[in-house]
């Protein structure tokens, strides 16, 4: 089982598939790498895909400290796995919290990033009031975790239904302090992404509907893809459809040589 060591101490579970220039996707809170088993086939293909358990999810630990949870560790923690497969840069997608992720990390490092995977996600909030309205649900789901355990899964949606993780606390913990946001440095970020980007999103995800619009409105270039017929986990929901936008998108990228 390959898991990476990292300098705090934390080890995280990634699994690498295929060959060829790399695509790292994130799984959505709650949610572990096994979400994007249908994507394994077709995106490895002509790439070499990285999956992960983040920290507090799966098969990665989760650590008892609050302060190792964080959106700058998150994304310390995809640039070392790129670090560790051998990739300069990747095209880093992820769906809602991963989404979210890779915009973070587009922002601390755009020369990793080749091109942006946002799947049913949305980039935080401008408003300080709206962002302590999410915050303040975000900490409800941990309070839920930390009292009925990891059956609260069992109400989620098919990326969470089909999760199996090793603690009911690092889902908690990784609610107060990854899910919850701190700022509007992603949303405000938009507007200088300079590499090509995809926004996905369900027909039937009503709640991240507007949010897509917004990012692909103020993200320069990108293009919008709709999943006709899926909810929030648009690549579980309608795999073919899902398989056929992104593969679609990576078509059209410049020729890489690089892993």
């Amino acid at each position: 089982m390959p898991m990476l060591k990292r300098d705090d101490g934390v080890s995280v579970y990634y699994e690498v598939h295929g060959k060829g220039p790399t695509i790292l996707l994130t799984h959505g809170y709650s949610a572990t790498s096994q979400m994007w088993k249908g994507q394994i086939e077709p995106l490895s293909k002509e790439h070499q895909l990285v999956i992960w358990d983040m920290r507090g999810h799966g098969q990665s630990d989760s650590p008892d400290d609050p302060a190792l949870y964080s959106e700058p560790a998150t994304v310390a923690d995809m640039a070392a796995l790129l670090d560790e497969v051998g990739a300069k840069s990747a095209v880093i997608g992820g769906l809602s919290l991963g989404g979210y992720m890779s915009l973070a990390f587009h922002r601390v490092h755009p020369e990793r990033t080749e091109a942006l995977l946002i799947i049913d996600t949305g980039p935080g909030y401008k408003n300080d009031e709206a962002r302590d309205g999410w915050n303040r649900n975000a900490l409800k789901t941990a309070e839920r975790y930390e009292t009925d355990g990891l059956k609260v899964l069992e109400a989620g949606s098919a990326e969470r239904r089909y999760a199996q993780h090793k603690s009911a606390k690092g889902l908690a913990l990784a609610a107060r302090g990854m899910l919850t946001q701190r700022d509007a440095g992603v949303i405000t970020s938009l507007p200088d992404i300079r590499v090509p980007s995809v926004v996905v999103v369900g027909s039937e995800d009503t709640p991240f509907l507007a949010a897509s619009d917004y990012m692909a409105a103020k993200i320069p270039g990108a293009r919008k893809e709709i999943i006709e017929g899926a909810g929030h986990a648009a690549n579980i929901d309608k795999p073919e459809a899902f398989n056929a936008a992104i593969t679609g998108f990576l078509s059209g990228l410049p020729t890489r040589t690089e892993a």
